[in-house]
């Protein structure tokens, strides 16, 4: 039951979901639209690893998924800081 459920209903949702985000990222006006669509497309990333994870029973995968959640939030954090600096330099 749980793995219909992870094949017919979860990985055709983040599949959509991606495609939705990348094209975000490909026409996002904006330098932030892209950054956020990234983080986004990480993020997706990190639920299709959980869930080829759990169909496989392979564990060691969520070690991956928890490496690409750091380096999403470090590259959130690193790109907030870039922002904050160029509004003062702008001033």
């Amino acid at each position: 039951m749980l793995y219909t459920l992870l094949y017919y209903a979860v990985l055709p949702m983040l599949m959509i979901s991606l495609v939705l985000a990348f094209l975000r990222f490909a026409i996002g006006p904006r330098l932030s639209d892209r950054v956020i669509a990234l983080d986004l497309l990480i993020t997706i990333g990190i639920g299709v690893i959980a869930v080829y994870s759990i169909i496989n029973e392979q564990p060691t995968f969520l070690d991956i998924a928890m490496i690409l959640a750091l380096i999403a939030f470090l590259s959130t954090v690193a790109f907030s800081y870039y922002l904050e600096k160029r509004e003062k330099d702008d001033n």
